[in-house]
């Protein structure tokens, strides 16, 4: 269980999108990721946050932020604009939000075209992770879930990503398998990685997507480099293991 708090710590996206959030949410934010169990990843705001957490935090802890979020239009032009925004700001990673009602209508061009251009405004950019959000909860089958996955892969994004956490279905084992093998299955495969969101609360769910992880993509995939966890109460329970049991910051070989 030690091993595994460390890993999910070393892998947090520690997030916050709760439609109040003001200044003072995301100065606690970022004081909660400095706590004494050791730095997140990541933190993951809006958009309108990405300069004030960027200042407060150091460089080791980068700063994601949401685009097309959480309702996944077919309107590129906001999607750029909100990932410019990220990007000017100094944000580090975009989570953007695949169209996924217009790929389950059957207008999978069209949400490929919308990824693809994300993919080139962050290009622009040296050092930019842009994290595609499938929304896997609210996509009826299997197949589906493996198409979205296949957009992201042939559009060259760095994340598969589970879930908004704003429907009422998170991250899943069943998708999260289904995601894994179609990353395991492409040309990009050891290139692309993985964030569960969605209802991971406890290292006891984060450590059934490190399994799943290792399983799919080999150990050299866990670690923040291509495995991530979207989450806002994680922290705690992460904080909980490691410091009840005097397990200390995270030392995990591979993980950094």
């Amino acid at each position: 269980m030690t091993r595994d708090a460390r890993i999910a710590l070393a892998c947090l996206d520690l997030t916050s999108l709760n439609d109040g959030d003001d200044a003072a949410a995301i100065d606690a934010l970022c004081a909660k990721a400095q706590g004494p169990a050791g730095p997140p990843a990541a933190l993951c705001v809006w958009p309108r946050f990405v300069a004030q957490a960027r200042a407060a935090l150091p460089a080791s802890i980068r700063v994601a932020a949401v685009a097309n979020f959480p309702d996944g239009a077919l309107d590129s032009e906001r999607a750029l604009r909100e990932t410019q925004a990220i990007l000017a700001a100094g944000g580090d990673e975009v989570d953007l939000v695949l169209p996924w009602r217009a790929l389950a209508a059957g207008n999978a061009d069209s949400a490929a075209a919308l990824v693809a251009q994300v993919r080139a405004a962050c290009a622009a950019c040296a050092g930019k992770t842009l994290k595609l959000i499938i929304e896997s909860g609210e996509l009826q089958s299997p197949e589906l879930i493996r198409q979205a996955c296949r957009i992201g892969l042939d559009a060259g994004v760095d994340f598969l990503k589970t879930s908004t956490g704003k429907t009422a279905t998170g991250a899943t084992p069943d998708a999260a398998r289904a995601m894994l093998e179609t990353i395991a299955g492409h040309a990009r495969k050891d290139e692309v990685g993985f964030k569960a969101s969605g209802g991971v609360r406890t290292v006891a769910d984060a450590a059934i997507y490190i399994a799943l992880a290792r399983e799919m993509l080999g150990e050299s995939a866990i670690g923040p480099k291509r495995l991530r966890f979207g989450a806002s109460g994680l922290l705690a329970d992460i904080e909980s293991v490691l410091l009840q049991k005097g397990a200390g910051k995270p030392s995990v070989p591979g993980v950094y």
